[in-house]
């Protein structure tokens, strides 16, 4: 009986020496884990949800090693393979995206205006060089806020001499006046117009297209021609 008991007991001891060994070896892989994630944050480039993953197979690991000791090799084979999967991350070249990467900011609707024009490009047709075209985008304020026209550029040879100073209210309507010069150009021509405003986005353009045929011998055409 006393050998039975004695027997016990070392079994026992044994058992708890295996078991303490193994959730130290686990405690080490998660303590690895850690320091990965941590380099993470410095710039390393990992696959921040394999590190999740192997994290918690590792917790995982922990509690089935207090089953029984006579799991001891099979826990130090799965310790193995989880030591050299993380191995494996440290020398991955996988991008990552950065844990301090900035969001797009989403635009408040409440503060912007939006463009409805009945037409964005208005073909002119044919003119001889030298003519000038004058044409007037009208639109309509289909936002929240007053639409507030900031600036306007246009491509070579076209201008856009004018258009509504003043913040148009919503359902309110506004005009954009564009001018394309043709003196010195033939062929097809596409010029566009840059408008930047308190929309979303941002840009809006607008465009005239037309066929300039070449100024044959005689006087030019003076003075704009309405199309």
């Amino acid at each position: 009986m006393k050998e039975k008991k004695l027997i016990s007991t070392k079994l026992k001891t044994e058992g708890k020496r295996v078991i303490s060994e193994a959730k130290n070896k686990a405690e080490n892989l998660l303590s690895d884990v850690n320091k990965l994630i941590d380099q993470i944050n410095q710039g390393k480039q990992l696959i921040v949800m394999k590190i999740n993953f192997l994290k918690i197979g590792a917790i995982a690991l922990i509690m089935a090693l207090g089953v029984s000791c006579s799991q001891k090799d099979s826990a130090d084979e799965k310790i193995k393979a989880l030591e050299e999967k993380i191995a494996a991350l440290e020398t991955s070249n996988t991008a990552i995206t950065p844990v301090n990467a900035q969001a797009t900011q989403v635009a408040d609707p409440s503060s912007l205006g939006q463009f409805q024009f009945p037409e964005m490009e208005h073909d002119f047709g044919t003119i001889a060089e030298g003519e000038v075209v004058e044409h007037l985008f009208n639109f309509t304020n289909n936002g929240q806020a007053p639409l507030v026209i900031s600036n306007i550029t246009a491509s070579c040879g076209c201008t856009s001499p004018d258009w509504t100073k003043t913040p148009v209210k919503p359902g309110e309507t506004g005009f954009v006046k564009v001018i394309f010069n043709s003196s010195a150009k033939s062929g097809a021509q596409a010029p566009t117009v840059t408008i930047q405003a308190n929309t979303n986005p941002t840009v809006t353009r607008l465009r005239l297209k037309g066929t300039v045929n070449p100024k044959n011998a005689g006087p030019a055409q003076v003075g704009p021609v309405k199309k």
